[in-house]
């Protein structure tokens, strides 16, 4: 399941990527315009110890729970329910495959189901640090992700009905993501 979601997550980046290249056309040279990007949301999520599984076929497995956190942007906000987690695959040069899902719950009590594929890379030495619990700058991890939202409440559909990313940074206890919506 993790791999078909990183194989969606790089099948929609190739698109993206297609969709703001120039054009081959010589007759026309305008470069059309990128979809810009709309701020959704900050989310700072409580994590726990990475659970090591052990090696598996595609690398090593861990579970990193997800404690519990916050939420909040321009037209929403709450809490993340404790009890998710992140399945990662941890590969032998240290890139990581992510497949992340919480719920997290508004402050009007609204629920949203978040299934989040993404990858984490960095240079090896950083890697490294990153994985042993060590806090690193984050400008130097290259840590980006793809969301799905679920939610029955009938003002967030704006959450299902569109393409977002986000930009993530881990810290020894937390992880911080920002959400923005694809134009």
């Amino acid at each position: 399941m993790a791999a078909r979601r990183l194989a969606l997550v790089t099948a929609l980046a190739v698109s993206l990527v297609a969709a703001v290249a120039p054009e081959s056309n010589a007759q026309n040279s305008r470069t059309p315009p990128a979809p810009g990007l709309v701020f959704a949301f900050e989310l700072r999520v409580n994590v726990g110890a990475p659970v090591m599984v052990g090696q598996v076929p595609r690398g090593q497995r861990r579970i990193v729970s997800i404690l519990g956190g916050t939420f909040e942007g321009p037209n929403i906000k709450g809490k993340v329910v404790p009890g998710g987690a992140d399945w990662q695959i941890i590969r032998a040069d240290g890139f990581s495959e992510l497949d992340t899902r919480y719920t997290l719950e508004t402050d009007k009590g609204q629920l949203i189901y978040v299934q989040n594929a993404g990858m984490r890379h960095a240079a090896p030495a950083i890697m490294e640090k990153l994985l042993k619990g060590e806090t690193v700058d984050p400008k130097l991890v290259y840590f980006r992700t793809i969301p799905t939202f679920e939610t029955a409440a009938p003002d967030l559909q704006w959450l299902t009905r569109a393409v977002f990313i986000g930009t993530g940074e881990r810290y020894p206890t937390e992880v911080v993501i920002r959400f923005w919506r694809v134009e």
